[in-house]
């Protein structure tokens, strides 16, 4: 009971500095618009200012807060949709890179907004008009005033692929910070974690139960976009040609990458790299900067022409990254090679059938690449620096029988894992939501 009370105290400081603060984050909201990180159009939507009528009938709100967690939950929304027609589901997140993607993979008949930020106002506008009798968060969307709003309405809350770096753990296990993460998991129906943090966290035992990771799932995904034949247009000028790409990579890595391919050129001269930067922005300076050193660049946004003197493919788009790793049999994961970093998802590449190489710093990742390498320790390779890398890829580029046994590899560890677990997760929703609601008459 004391810590009961100690977590409701903290909240209410909390909810009373947010109250305080909201006119300078509606302020931000609109400074951030100015400068293009908000939609244009829908940026009232992050006040709690609905853009589409509500349809009659219950409502089930999923919320991720970027492009890789909403990836990860589509194929859970797809179940939910296909199931559960009588239950209207409305999808959130923050950034407008996810809307641009993501709009174009949910099911028809999904509500797509941008999630409210954690003011009371904005929360209590969302929550007022939409009246979810259900929410789902993703990953590690811990928001007081949501999940603690939606909680005094009745909402009933659950946490897919709960999953928390250790500088957010140690952030929330702080003496008095503490207290107010063991209220909010204390109103859970469910919680599905990836790791033992949220136990540690005092989460209740009764509610946590485990599925796998999501991001195994995102081999479901159908994306049949509008570049499909330009993507077959690419395949017939790469065919023949010693292929490598480096994938989400940060700023800084960006230098390992291209000190690698300089090296690799000096052994196989016809060779091409794709590199694909997490932010298109980046993509634009590698492009700048090569063209200035006078390398044969492509830049894809500029729509250049990929031709055999070609030596980097820079993609500086979004959305297109799976069809890309159709497109190599190599993949270089990056957000892994610089101190700091967290990694990125490798199970895309590994379920198109590439040969997945990643640095030391995988982060959130670790725990997959772990399970990957027990079924097979070819499956996913990791290594040191630059150098190790550049004496892979020679490797892989000279021996194709070396090449295609890690990429079956990873293909046969990424089936074997991912096997289930969207169903997995959907069946501990109908379990401790849908018929939980159900029973108490929601």
């Amino acid at each position: 009971m004391g810590a009961t009370k100690g977590g409701e105290l903290v909240y209410m400081i909390y909810k009373a500095v947010t109250h305080g603060l909201t006119p300078l984050i509606n302020l931000h909201i609109r400074w951030r618009k100015f400068r293009g990180l908000e939609h244009p159009l829908r940026w009232p939507e992050r006040l709690g200012r609905p853009s589409i009528s509500r349809p009659p009938g219950p409502l089930i709100w999923f919320h991720a807060v970027s492009l890789g967690e909403g990836m990860c939950v589509v194929p859970v929304i797809k179940r939910c949709v296909e199931r559960r027609s009588d239950v209207t589901v409305l999808m959130t997140t923050t950034t407008t890179s996810a809307f641009e993607v993501l709009k174009t993979l949910l099911p028809c008949g999904v509500i797509y907004q941008f999630a409210p930020v954690d003011t009371p106002a904005a929360v209590n506008a969302f929550l007022g008009y939409w009246k979810p009798y259900a929410l789902v968060l993703v990953e590690s969307e811990l928001w007081p005033n949501l999940v603690l709003g939606a909680s005094a309405n009745g909402v009933m809350l659950a946490l897919l692929n709960a999953r928390m770096s250790t500088k957010s753990f140690n952030n929330w296990s702080r003496p008095v910070v503490r207290l107010l993460t063991s209220l909010m998991l204390s109103k859970f129906s469910l919680i599905v974690p990836l790791a033992i943090q949220l136990q540690l966290l005092q989460a209740p035992p009764f509610v946590i139960n485990f599925s796998g990771d999501l991001k195994l799932g995102i081999g479901e995904l159908v994306n049949k976009t509008k570049n499909m034949r330009n993507m077959e247009d690419l395949q017939g000028k790469v065919a023949g040609r010693c292929v490598w790409m480096a994938s989400s990579i940060h700023r800084g890595e960006e230098e390992v990458m291209l000190h690698v391919h300089r090296g690799l050129m000096q052994k196989h001269p016809n060779i091409l790299a794709i590199i694909v930067p997490r932010h298109p922005h980046l993509g634009q300076k590698i492009a700048l900067d090569l063209q200035k050193e006078g390398v044969n660049v492509a830049l894809r946004s500029h729509g250049d022409s990929l031709t055999s003197e070609t030596s980097i493919y820079v993609v500086d788009t979004l959305g297109e990254l799976r069809e890309f790793y159709g497109l190599t049999p190599i993949a270089v994961i990056g957000g892994s090679f610089l101190p700091g970093f967290t990694g990125h998802n490798f199970s895309e590449a590994a379920a198109a059938g590439c040969a997945v190489l990643t640095g030391q710093h995988v982060g959130h990742f670790s725990h997959m690449a772990m399970a990957m390498q027990q079924l097979n320790p070819l499956s996913v390779t990791q290594v040191g620096g630059g150098m190790e890398l550049e004496e892979i890829l020679d490797k892989l580029v000279s021996n194709p029988e070396i090449l295609e046994a890690r990429r079956v590899a990873a293909k046969q560890a990424f089936h074997a894992l991912s096997s289930g677990v969207v169903e997995n997760a959907w069946t501990l929703l109908q379990l401790h939501i849908f018929r939980k609601a159900r029973a108490e008459g929601g």
